[in-house]
């Protein structure tokens, strides 16, 4: 499904390949030979989703854009099923397991790999080649430092610095959630405008 978006449609070269049941909404610009699968959702809500070459992302993962953090893939790039892309770069050659997350702002390095169920952080930068175990946390930058689960005490050590609801909801750390909300609701209300498209703009 194409949809347009804040007056913004997909760009589809013929050479890609989008599922009948992926959804590609707003400024998504897709690559050569691009390759979205089933239930695959890229959306850019007020930023730009931009694809390398020989991109595939597969069943059910989400790459958001935003106007902060564009979603920037490079080429030659993996985004397994259910992981989650969020106003965040992936350089060439990166491969993102099941379920991994990489949230807004970070950086992951060419030919870095982000195994099932790991995540890198906001604002953080997995520097180039570099592993992520499954499970496995990456916080910080220049050059983001590797969690295993269970070490949450070193990690927030780190990780408040990051600013995550500064980053992600644009507010302080402990805004009410009834204002946190308030906003979100505000911000993806913009889709009420969203026009279905017959094909590829």
């Amino acid at each position: 499904m194409l949809i347009e978006h804040r007056g913004r449609r997909p760009v589809v070269p013929e050479s890609a390949y989008v599922a009948p049941t992926a959804v590609l909404c707003g400024a998504v610009v897709l690559g050569e030979r691009s390759r979205v699968l089933h239930g695959a959702v890229l959306t850019a809500e007020d930023g730009e989703v931009r694809t390398g070459s020989d991109v595939v992302v597969m069943e059910n993962a989400l790459v958001r854009g935003r106007s902060a953090h564009p979603a920037v893939i490079g080429d030659a790039v993996l985004i397994g099923p259910h992981a989650h892309v969020n106003g965040a770069t992936l350089e060439d050659e990166v491969f993102v397991a099941t379920g991994a997350c990489v949230f807004p702002g970070a950086v992951a390095g060419a030919g870095s790999e982000l195994r099932i169920h790991s995540v890198l952080h906001v604002n953080s930068v997995l520097p180039p080649g570099t592993v992520l175990p499954i499970g496995w946390i990456a916080a910080g930058a220049p050059r983001a430092r590797l969690f295993a689960p269970g070490e949450h005490d070193e990690l927030w050590q780190i990780q408040e610095a990051l600013d995550f609801p500064g980053t992600v909801y644009g507010i302080p750390r402990g805004t009410p959630m009834r204002e946190v909300m308030a906003r979100q609701v505000g911000f993806y209300g913009a889709h009420h405008d969203d026009v279905t498209l017959d094909g590829p703009a």
